[in-house]
């Protein structure tokens, strides 16, 4: 008993390291921000009429998945060139300031102008908060790190959203907004309470020669060079694939299908939140290889089985499944992070962490269409055939991507 309760505290102990902690409760705070605003912005969506909320809601995220395919190679660029400090305080302040326009809108087009920007800013804000975390943590600890920033993201977006309800209910739909500037604003405060050496040490600043474009690539072509890392990152494509089913159709599959409520819908999610915070929490425990291929495979295989067979079985059963759903998602897409910091050097990481950021949301882009369309012309099988491509991906990525790991483990 002893031993699994260390497990799961095992990574509170990277708050020791006092950098660390400024970060991730600087973190934390964001994501709490993130929760209100889009909150707010599904009130704000239905003021717009209730008949355009969800076309509103749908450009939102589209607009929002875009600008990180787009600028989250050149947020890495500069996260290698420049004080990635001075990257984190300024986008926490610039999202203040465009979060804080949000309660005076009065046309759509300035919900996505503004979402747009919002979004932009925060690509250059995460693949640089990515690639610090190996800046300030020691490789001993540095899984139990990133295993517990998972958690916290995992957590807070079950939470968050209800904590966010609750102030809309006392504070008014627009006037959250204001809340969720204030949370940027204290979050900023923290970061710059921390040592800007501490953030960027091993890491060349201001250099006088690089063009964005090369280095963005140069990016890219390490992020897919390292077999571990590209083996790890078409894992997350199968996860994308099954892990879209589950947030675009399960909605329709308890409404529809089962004929429930909002209520039983808010409960299973909780449930799919929950199995994933409890796989961050310990997957750095379990999986301590050079590979993390366990923890990728098994994570990849028990989310595309857990959703091939959710269509034929009851409610009950469908809350153990979206626990063992969110089990398999964080075990699937957290090792590519880790690998990343374990395998690329020092001063190329901002540029890799970039470039996985935009192309992980790129498997995300993809994988949403197709779970509207199993949704839509599949109801009553969707899951299954999510769950069959899943299965299809998973055995590609064996056949074809495995095989290198095996030597590079040797």
């Amino acid at each position: 008993m002893k031993s699994k309760l260390s497990k799961v505290i095992e990574p509170f102990s990277t708050l020791k390291n006092r950098v660390f902690a400024g970060l991730y409760f600087a973190e934390s705070i964001s994501l709490l921000g993130d929760a209100f605003t889009w909150v707010g912005l599904a009130l704000l969506s239905y003021q717009f009429g209730k008949e355009r909320s969800a076309i509103i809601l749908a450009t939102a995220l589209t607009l929002r998945v875009t600008a990180f395919i787009i600028f989250s190679p050149f947020a890495g660029v500069l996260a290698d060139r420049i004080s990635r400090k001075a990257i984190l305080v300024t986008t926490h302040f610039i999202r203040m300031a465009i979060v804080a326009c949000l309660p005076f809108v009065d046309k759509e087009w300035q919900i996505y102008v503004l979402v747009f920007f919002l979004n932009v800013f925060n690509a250059f804000f995460t693949p640089t908060y990515r690639s610090v975390i190996p800046q300030v943590v020691d490789n001993a600890h540095y899984r139990q790190a990133v295993g517990l920033s998972t958690a916290t993201f995992q957590i807070l977006g079950v939470l968050g959203p209800g904590l966010a309800g609750i102030l809309a209910v006392w504070f008014g739909a627009r006037q959250i907004f204001f809340i969720d500037a204030g949370s940027f604003v204290l979050a900023a405060i923290l970061i710059l309470m921390l040592p800007a050496n501490k953030l960027q040490h091993s890491v060349k600043q201001n250099e006088k020669t690089f063009t964005a474009w090369h280095d963005a690539i140069k990016g890219i072509k390490l992020l897919f060079k390292n077999p571990l890392i590209r083996f790890a990152l078409f894992i997350e494509f199968v996860s994308a694939i099954a892990g879209a089913q589950i947030l675009v159709n399960t909605v329709g599959h308890i409404k529809t299908g089962l004929h429930l409520t909002d209520k039983h819908y808010g409960w299973v999610m909780a449930a799919f939140g929950i199995g994933a915070s409890i796989a961050a929490f310990v997957a750095g425990s379990l999986d301590k290889t050079k590979t993390r291929r366990l923890s990728l495979i098994v994570g990849a295989l028990v989310l595309a089985i857990t959703i091939s067979i959710t269509n034929f079985v009851g409610y009950p059963v469908m809350l153990v499944l979206w626990l063992f759903a969110g089990l398999g998602q964080s075990l699937a897409e957290m090792p590519s992070e880790t690998l990343i910091g374990e395998n690329i050097a020092d001063d190329e990481q901002g540029k890799v962490y970039g470039s996985h950021f935009a192309f992980s949301h790129l498997w995300w882009a993809i994988a949403y269409p197709i779970a509207g369309f199993t949704g839509s012309h599949f109801p009553g099988m969707d899951f299954l055939y999510g769950g069959i491509l899943s299965l299809l991906l998973l055995g590609v990525a064996l056949v074809l991507l495995a095989k290198p790991m095996i030597y590079e483990k040797r």
